[in-house]
């Protein structure tokens, strides 16, 4: 009977009922974007203190002609897309050299994959867009779909929402959809002071708590949770040790949290946390080995002038076969 009911839930009903009642409990970052949470995140790389957007579109706006040159003719598929912000630079770019780019912008939210296609159908007729839904947690075997020498992007620095290991386990699975002739252009935030680093994940204006909040109002809102948002706060701390930031809702008195849709009733005792998200840091050597391991050859680096932040074109190498 339960079985039936939680075939009939959200597709990530399971994670959320595992990371609740693991000790330390955690909730899959992935939540993050549903609507509320898509636009609340649009605000956050507006903000002051969020320097990673403002930084990667300037590495774009500076080399973008560079890096077209450097690809050849490909068509653009983005993980995580988003409203395609950073992307337009791109596009644009390809678009004034060849006629009929096509591009795939990929990501779990309806809302922000409609906004993306509104904004790149403004921008040029040239540009042909076809937008996948997709939950990278079920695979990436929708490349395999997608027709033609592909440039696979991966910006924002998202790849450092996953510890080393997943993150390898994830890049080693994307180039075993890709072929040989297809490239990578990853973005990684790179290590920097660790005060600068952690104003952009706690702002002033709050907007980050907003966000981080937002993953209980959506299990309030979908699953008919009870989460009280005022009984928490939130907290982003600096792991010197795996060089990341590290992003949890901690309770701020005892509380019980009723999931009744998951016949699931939680305890949280005052300063209990809630695992959120991390945000790895790296140095363009960490990020050469990150490449290799996955299967990738390394061939430029584009850095920002303050060397903040470094957008990365790899490509796919043959599968190496043991004699």
């Amino acid at each position: 009977m339960i079985a039936r009911e939680l075939a009939a839930l959200p597709a990530y009903t399971e994670e959320v009922a595992l990371g609740l009642t693991s000790r330390p409990k955690s909730l899959p970052c992935k939540l993050f974007y549903d609507g509320p949470g898509s636009a609340l995140f649009e605000e956050i790389t507006r903000l002051p203190e969020y320097y990673l957007t403002r930084t990667e579109l300037e590495i774009l706006h500076d080399r973008a002609d560079e890096m077209v040159r450097t690809m050849g003719t490909v068509t653009v598929v983005e993980l995580g897309a988003g409203t395609a912000v950073k992307t337009c630079t791109l596009l644009e770019s390809l678009s004034r050299q060849r006629i009929g780019v096509r591009y795939f912008p990929v990501d779990i939210s309806r809302a922000a994959l409609a906004q993306a296609r509104e904004r790149v159908d403004s921008l040029s007729r040239q540009i042909l867009v076809r937008p996948v839904v997709a939950d990278f947690s079920d695979g990436f075997e929708f490349l395999r779909d997608i027709p033609g020498k592909k440039l696979v992007a991966y910006l924002g620095s998202s790849i450092g929402n996953f510890d080393p290991e997943t993150a390898i386990g994830m890049l080693s699975q994307i180039h075993q959809q890709l072929a040989p002739q297809d490239t990578l252009l990853l973005g990684t935030d790179l290590v920097k002071d660790e005060s600068m680093v952690l104003a952009a994940y706690d702002d002033s204006q709050g907007v980050t708590e907003q966000f981080n909040k937002n993953i209980l109002a959506r299990l309030n809102r979908e699953l008919l949770a009870n989460f009280d948002l005022d009984s928490f706060r939130h907290v982003a701390l600096w792991n010197p040790q795996k060089s990341c930031v590290e992003i949890h809702l901690e309770s701020l008195s005892a509380q019980t949290v009723d999931l009744p849709l998951l016949h699931l009733r939680v305890y949280l005792s005052p300063g209990e946390r809630i695992h959120t998200e991390n945000s790895y840091k790296y140095t363009v050597a960490t990020v050469k080995r990150m490449l290799e391991r996955s299967g990738y050859g390394l061939t430029h680096t584009w850095l920002d002038r303050r060397h903040w932040f470094a957008l990365h074109l790899a490509r796919v190498q043959p599968p190496r076969f043991q004699s």
